[in-house]
């Protein structure tokens, strides 16, 4: 089915996919890790930890979608898109370290902002590059994608978490991260066809 849409897209899904499955290997267990691992962690504490990242990345992903707008050109979405993706993805590590609430705050909060840069880039990209024609099955194919890879990754995080540990599942989130980072930059000649991927660009 790949072969039916265009690079852009294609790598703009696989990099999703890569993201949200590296996630979806947390999604089951970060309260138990709270609980278990954390001084004073609780219930509570991991629905405010849980609260902090949607809050934080409802309320800034607007003003970096009006950012985005206002420069004409791809160059800034492809930028907050590549940093964002990589931010998040290191956030994983963090928790290997973490004993008080506050560091999962501080730990949600770099996730939340991560997030925030790279949503509203990737959905700037993908409706610039969909293919005409195939805009529903192209949704439909990175809706079902992340949803296939999300659901696998929920039971290996919890098989994972449940044979080796937590260390291995922030490790493998962290990894798989990466790769969605770094098979963006497959696509830099398109979205940058006259730019150099770097220096980075002034971002205000």
């Amino acid at each position: 089915m790949l072969k039916l849409i265009n690079k852009v897209i294609k790598i703009l899904i696989l990099s999703d996919f890569f993201l949200l499955s590296a996630w979806g290997l947390i999604s089951p267990i970060l309260a138990i890790f709270i609980i278990e691992n954390i001084k004073g962690g609780d219930a509570k504490v991991a629905g405010i930890a849980v609260g902090i990242y949607w809050l934080i990345k409802s309320i800034i992903q607007i003003p970096v979608g009006k950012h985005l707008d206002r420069n004409h050109g791809e160059k800034d979405d492809f930028y907050f898109l590549v940093l964002g993706t990589f931010l998040s993805s290191l956030t994983p590590l963090g928790y290997i370290f973490s004993s008080l609430p506050f560091h999962i705050y501080v730990l949600q909060s770099i996730h939340a902002i991560g997030m925030a840069m790279s949503i509203p880039a990737w959905g700037g990209i993908f409706m610039r590059h969909v293919d005409k024609g195939k805009e529903a099955f192209s949704w439909s194919l990175e809706s079902s994608s992340i949803g296939i890879g999300a659901g696998i990754a929920g039971i290996l995080g919890g098989i994972i978490a449940k044979s080796f540990g937590f260390v291995p599942v922030f490790i493998s989130v962290t990894i798989l991260g990466i790769i969605s980072s770094l098979l963006l930059l497959l696509i830099a000649k398109e979205i940058l066809p006259k730019e150099k991927v770097f220096p980075f660009p002034k971002i205000f």
